[in-house]
Order: structure tokens, then C-alpha cells, then sequence
């Protein structure tokens, strides 16, 4: 077992482990596999020395110890004459300067050789660590005290850290077991360094960050996609577990499908409009009437002219995710409805479970609130010398009458960078206002804290 392995004592002991334990899952391609316990099988430590095993160096990565890992250096190099003729990322300080709120889960859509030589190029983005598909091995390529250039929207990446994950979302196999259980262990640490929730509010998929602006929001990625086993993943996180209780009729939920046979018809796995092979997913599809022949929901965003969303296993604009919470909006028999991008989003009340927690609502008197992609600082915070980032507001709104769960407080900051090897000059803007994160659609986005009230919900 350890010769054969990324990280060999945690694998073995973690492979013994579940032999006595016993273990049952369905995979990446929707086989169910059950192993047997057998408490009586032990390892034979004594075969270790004949192996003439090597360490897997770290070489100062940041990552747990017994996690196969090594520091593998994105590329830092300016590339041309102008102020921002660099890349791939910005030197700074953080947590010292700047809380790092955010882990955000990719996948590469490219094999390792591949990945591996793309963060090697100043004039592409980067991300902070990758995860190799076969063994579970881990990359790092970017400090954490440095900001990697991974979700398409600043604020995001200015407070967060990117992980990829070698493999294609729409395709089978690529999501393995090494590979969840690598990926925990290193946002395990990093949560714990970094005192960051292991919830889906701030263990986020690229799926889940916002578009800064509305010109943005059709160019977002929608990695890792429908077929990543989130509710695994966060058992390997050793995050808290749903209650088994039902939805309720009123207050939040937790989305909560059995991904085994959960099987959505997605179209579009390998050719458009073509149904996907069937397996399960951890993805729930909303509609417009508490039934499944009804019409799916329109993003505004993804769909300006209000037609319904697709099928298409890219399309987010009418889906939810294992382990996202929203605020119950209806119910009708084994049918419940949530607020969803100011809409009644339907679906089967089983594929929900209770929740507790707190809403976000207009205050009183207001008719809507704008909502945001991204918590900015107002003009006056801004020092002489950095100019002031326009705050823009969605085509979304948040309408009196409606919910959304609340995320957390977002500080108002904005990370202005320069070229800067020293890593000293490159500190955030705070200003006095303040954000709330709320769970809008299948994305989260921002509500200024002024234009809104919390609510229990339970």
C-alpha cells in the first residue's frame, strides 16, 4: 500500500482503516462499491524497511504533514514595459493585512502536464495549489500570503485561496478517491490556520462566485460542476452533519440529495443538447410550478431576454448544491419551494433537509435592495493615489417579501497591486461600510448591510 501511494503512511493507515471500518460508495462513473468489514486485518509494518521508501519532500509547502506535497513555484515575472505587464499573481501579507475568508474548489479542464505547465506563464491567471487526479499528490504554487489570480473577481480572490483539481466536470473518473481525500486534508489545515467556516458559504466551487458586474455574469466558470460529491467531500472535512429531519414548511433548508440516485438528465456532456450518461449528482434543478414538467427558473443574468434556463450540465441558472442553505418561500404536498434569484425556485421536499439560522430581508418600507458582486469600499476610504473602484450593482435585486440566507459579515475592502518582489507594498482599502454575504442563486453575492434587516429562520 505505501509503495503505491501519494502520501504512503496516510494512505496505508487510512486504507487498513477502512477495510476494518467496512465502507460503502457509489464512484465518479455511478458504480456502487461496498467493502466488507474485517476488524482483523492489520498491517505488517515490519516490510517497510525492504521497500527503501523516499519522503516526499514539502520544500516549504504549506500543506499538513503525511500530505504528499511539494512547492512548485508559479511564475512571478514582469513581461513587458507597462505597470501591469506582470504575472501570474500579487505579493502580499496576508492574514497579517488582509483575512483570507474563502476556499474555492476547481477543476483544471486540462490534464496535469498540461496545468503544470500553464501556471509556468506570467501572461496566464494562477491558483494556489492543484491536486493530480491518480494519487491524490498536491502542488503549491502560490504562497498564501500572496493572492492568486483564480475566480474571476477580485474581491473574491484578494480573501480567498484556489485549489484545483485535475480533471474535466463533465467527464467520468477524474474525481477519485486519493484525490477527495487529499483535497480534505489540505482544506482541513487551511481552514484550521485560517479560522475559515467549513460550510458552503465559504468552502466555495468556482460555480459559486459571483460575476462582478452584469457584463460578468455569463463569463463565470461553473467548475467543478454537478458531478463533484460535495456531501462526501464535506464528510471527509469532518464539517457537522445535517440533522435527519425533513424540510420544513417554513424557515431555511439545507439542499441535501442522495447523490447515489440522484440522477438529473443533464444534457451536454459531450456533445450539445445530447444527454449526459446517467449517474448521480449532487445538484438539484428547480422549476417554476411544483412540477416536473414545469418550466426551469430564468437567470436574468445568464438570460437577459427571460427565457428559462437549459438542461445543459454548464447551466446554473435554475440549480442548487448539496450542502447550500435558502429560506423557504412555499409548500404544496411533497413539493417546496426557496427563494431563488428573486423567483419561487420548486423542487421534491426530499431533497432538503432542516435547517436553522438567519435571513436576510429588506428593511421595512424598501421595495427592493441593489445586490452586489463583489464588497467595495465607498469613495472617501480611498488614500490619495488609488483610484476609487466604482461600486456597481447587479441586475438582480433583492424584493421585499423574499429571504435569502444570511453568509456572514464581508468587510468592505479593495486590494490595490503593483509589480512588487518585496511583498510590503501591495495593502487593502477598508472602508466603513458594511456587506452581507447572502446565498441569491446557485452563486452567493452582497447586500450593503444599511438596505437590509436579519431575520431568525427556524
Amino acid at each position: 500500500m505505501r509503495l503505491f501511494s501519494g502520501s504512503a503512511a496516510d494512505f496505508a493507515d487510512e486504507v487498513f482503516q477502512t477495510i476494518q471500518q467496512g465502507e460503502t460508495r457509489t464512484t465518479d462513473d455511478g458504480q456502487l462499491v461496498t467493502l466488507r468489514a474485517d476488524a482483523s486485518v492489520a498491517p505488517n509494518t515490519g516490510q517497510l524497511a525492504d521497500l527503501h521508501l523516499t519522503t516526499t519532500r514539502s520544500d516549504g509547502a504549506e500543506c499538513p504533514r503525511g500530505l504528499s506535497c511539494e512547492l512548485d513555484p508559479a511564475a512571478y515575472a514582469q513581461y513587458g514595459p507597462g505597470v501591469d505587464d506582470y504575472g501570474n499573481y500579487d505579493t502580499s501579507n496576508r492574514p497579517a493585512t488582509q483575512k483570507i475568508d474563502y476556499i474555492v474548489i476547481h477543476d483544471t479542464e486540462a490534464d496535469w502536464a498540461t496545468t503544470l505547465g500553464l501556471i509556468q506563464d506570467p501572461k496566464y491567471v494562477s491558483w494556489n495549489y492543484t491536486i493530480r487526479s491518480q494519487d491524490g499528490h498536491v502542488d503549491q504554487h502560490v504562497l498564501a500570503r500572496n493572492v492568486a489570480w483564480h475566480a474571476a473577481n477580485w474581491y473574491i480572490n484578494a480573501r480567498s485561496i484556489g485549489i484545483e483539481h485535475e480533471g474535466f466536470l463533465a467527464q467520468t473518473g477524474w474525481y477519485t478517491e486519493a484525490m477527495y481525500r487529499s483535497s480534505a486534508k489540505l482544506v482541513r489545515y487551511l481552514a484550521a490556520k485560517y479560522q475559515i467556516p467549513l460550510n458552503r458559504q465559504h468552502i466555495l466551487g468556482h460555480d459559486n462566485v459571483p460575476g462582478i458586474d452584469p457584463a460578468n455574469v455569463p463569463k463565470q466558470h461553473t467548475d467543478p460542476g454537478p458531478y463533484w460529491d460535495w456531501d462526501h467531500y464535506f464528510g471527509l472535512l469532518g464539517a457537522p452533519r445535517f440533522p435527519a429531519l425533513s424540510a420544513p414548511s417554513f424557515g431555511m433548508l439545507t439542499i441535501h440529495p442522495d447523490m447515489a440516485t440522484n440522477n438529473v438528465p443533464f444534457t451536454g456532456c459531450v456533445t450539445a443538447g445530447t444527454p449526459c450518461p446517467a449517474r448521480g449528482s449532487s445538484e438539484v434543478v428547480l422549476h417554476s410550478q411544483p412540477s416536473d414538467s414545469s418550466p426551469l427558473l430564468t437567470d436574468i443574468g445568464l438570460h437577459p431576454a427571460g427565457t428559462p434556463q437549459t438542461m445543459d450540465v454548464n447551466d446554473v441558472g435554475s440549480r442548487v448544491s448539496e450542502g447550500q442553505q435558502y429560506a423557504i418561500a412555499d409548500r404544496k404536498g411533497d413539493w417546496v419551494a426557496i427563494w431563488y434569484l428573486g423567483q419561487k425556485g420548486w423542487f421534491h421536499a426530499r431533497d432538503a433537509a432542516f435547517a436553522a439560522g438567519v435571513v436576510v430581508a429588506p428593511k421595512p418600507g424598501r421595495a427592493s435592495v441593489p445586490i452586489y458582486g463583489r464588497a467595495y469600499p465607498e469613495a472617501s476610504a480611498y488614500p490619495a493615489g488609488v483610484t476609487p473602484q466604482a461600486i456597481v450593482p447587479m441586475t438582480y435585486v433583492l424584493g421585499a417579501g423574499q429571504r435569502y440566507v444570511f453568509g456572514g459579515v464581508a468587510p468592505a475592502q479593495y486590494l490595490p497591486t503593483v509589480w512588487d518582489p518585496t511583498g510590503t507594498k501591495n495593502k487593502p482599502v477598508t472602508g466603513k461600510m458594511r456587506y452581507y454575504e447572502i446565498q441569491y442563486g446557485h452563486r452567493v453575492e452582497y447586500v450593503n448591510a444599511d438596505d437590509v434587516q436579519l431575520l431568525p429562520a427556524f
